[in-house]
């Protein structure tokens, strides 16, 4: 037994990169989307999210090719070798730092809400609202994950995010296999349809956000090149970036099964991950509730993590192309992201419709994220043979077109949500 555990964790560290990716896609936003998809709609959005991640693997392979044959990062290569780079690689910093840090703060709020219900579920005496306990877990979170940045080597980083990540998957497996739906519902969800209700649009738009999400692509050439990868692992570039996007699917379309299998048929709709709590406790029992939370708690620190890590990343990547996860402005930045983190905590505000709003605003920086790799992938000078083939040019075209398509459907939701 302590020797497949072993095999298993090997595994999983052979996947370095693409846990960072996990990391950055699959947050309490995501779960939120998913759960509150998965109640109201069944399983009708299960294409968008396939997509989602066929073209987000598209991208990962896309980025990863680049990274590991040449050597350089993603932001550094932009404003060097593309016309304009500069004024293309500042915007997409400050279009993902601006979406991961308003993120970040709906993340802490919902993650040390959600702690607190846990504790509250097995304490009945405790209240069942208590700001000041909620706050104190948040900040207690966020100084625990930046304690544990300042250790500054990429190798521990990654260890601590396979352990989310892990728990985070194996507890919405768990949870979707007690109530799982039919095996005709889930094919049906492929079938591509939009739902005609007010909100099926920005539904789809935050679906895509939270799943095509701009920092995977960006900032796994960076982490690639802290793994010491090079043109001798594009095997495993190439299987890192497959793994993460099965997994993505997987532990994504759990989440969206389960809600379907314990909430959609009983007529019953979440706005948000805490009414999760109530509404499958009669159904399912504390324990397997108490799964779930769990996962979702674990969804909520691997994103943090890697979110308080992405402006500095970007930064570095974008003045000399290297991993420098010791520097003072490494430990600032980091430092501003968690208080940032912690507004929502202390304000006690409800985060769901702004994780929501936010998820929406990360596609719009997708299209130039596309067109940055298609430009450098091309490069034949650079590439030689490994320069993107006729699959992955065709890959490349289809993903910029969705991108397109969804940011348009994002632009008109967003006007519908606040015209109302």
């Amino acid at each position: 037994m302590k020797s497949i555990f072993k095999r298993i964790w090997l595994i999983l560290l052979s996947v370095g990169p693409g846990i960072f990716c996990i990391g950055y896609t699959i947050g309490t936003g995501s779960v939120t989307s998913m759960a509150k998809a998965g109640s109201e709609f069944g399983m009708q959005l299960l294409w968008v999210l396939f997509l989602s991640v066929l073209f987000s693997w598209v991208l990962m392979e896309a980025y990863g090719r680049y990274a590991v044959v040449t050597g350089e990062t993603a932001l550094f290569s932009i404003r060097r070798k593309i016309r304009h780079g500069n004024i293309l690689a500042i915007l997409i910093i400050i279009g993902v730092v601006t979406a991961q840090w308003t993120c970040l703060s709906g993340i802490m709020g919902l993650t040390s809400a959600m702690m607190y219900e846990l504790f509250h579920m097995f304490i009945p005496k405790l209240s069942p609202e208590n700001y000041w306990a909620v706050l104190g877990i948040a900040v207690f979170m966020i100084v625990l994950l930046y304690g544990m940045l300042l250790v500054g080597r990429y190798s521990f980083f990654e260890k601590i995010l396979i352990v989310f990540v892990t728990i985070m998957g194996a507890s919405f497996l768990f949870s979707m296999f007690i109530v799982l739906p039919s095996p005709a519902e889930i094919l049906k969800g492929f079938v591509p349809s939009i739902p005609a209700v007010p909100g099926g649009k920005l539904m789809v738009a935050a679906f895509v956000g939270t799943t095509m999400a701009a920092p995977t692509f960006v900032v796994r050439p960076l982490l690639m090149k802290g793994k010491g990868w090079g043109r001798e692992n594009t095997k495993e570039q190439t299987r890192d970036a497959l793994t993460s996007a099965i997994l993505m699917f997987v532990i994504s379309g759990s989440i969206m099964a389960t809600a379907t299998g314990a909430l959609f048929h009983e007529g019953k709709t979440i706005n948000k991950v805490l009414d999760m709590v109530y509404t499958l406790e009669p159904l399912v029992g504390k324990y397997a509730v108490a799964v779930f939370v769990f996962g979702a708690m674990s969804a909520g620190l691997s994103s943090v993590f890697p979110i308080l890590m992405v402006a500095p990343l970007l930064f570095a990547d974008y003045k000399k192309g290297e991993l420098d996860t010791r520097s003072r402005q490494f430990k600032i930045l980091t430092a501003i992201a968690g208080v940032i983190g912690l507004t929502v905590p202390i304000l006690g505000a409800n985060p769901v419709m702004a994780q929501v709003a936010t998820q929406v605003s990360a596609v719009f920086v997708l299209p130039f994220v596309i067109i940055a790799i298609m430009i450098l992938i091309n490069n034949k000078g650079e590439m030689g043979s490994y320069r993107a083939g006729a699959m992955l040019n065709m890959g490349l075209i289809a993903a910029l077109g969705f991108s397109c398509f969804i940011a348009y459907t994002g632009l008109v939701a967003l006007g519908q949500f606040f015209g109302h």
